[in-house]
């Protein structure tokens, strides 16, 4: 459904108009980082999941360069490696 890295959209934008979002953590709860701002939301997997719309790219495809906000996964600190 969606995995680290992906970028989705929610079912409302962020202050700042964007509405594209970065996930960069995956749990218990998600933490995902607005592509517009780079403001850092971080919500509860059961709340993600209601006001995900739809996954945009997957991780895989994005290109880092021309996104000015992501954060490429040879980047994200993952616990315990």
């Amino acid at each position: 459904m969606f995995a680290l890295g992906d970028i989705v959209q929610m079912k409302k934008p962020h202050a700042c108009g964007a509405n594209r979002w970065e996930i960069i953590r995956l749990g218990a709860d998600i933490k995902i980082r607005c592509l517009g701002c780079g403001h850092i939301v971080m919500l509860p997997r059961r709340d993600f999941t209601k006001k995900l719309k739809k996954v945009l790219q997957l991780a895989a495809e994005v290109d880092a360069s021309q996104e000015s906000e992501y954060l490429p996964l040879t980047e994200i600190k993952r616990p315990n490696n």
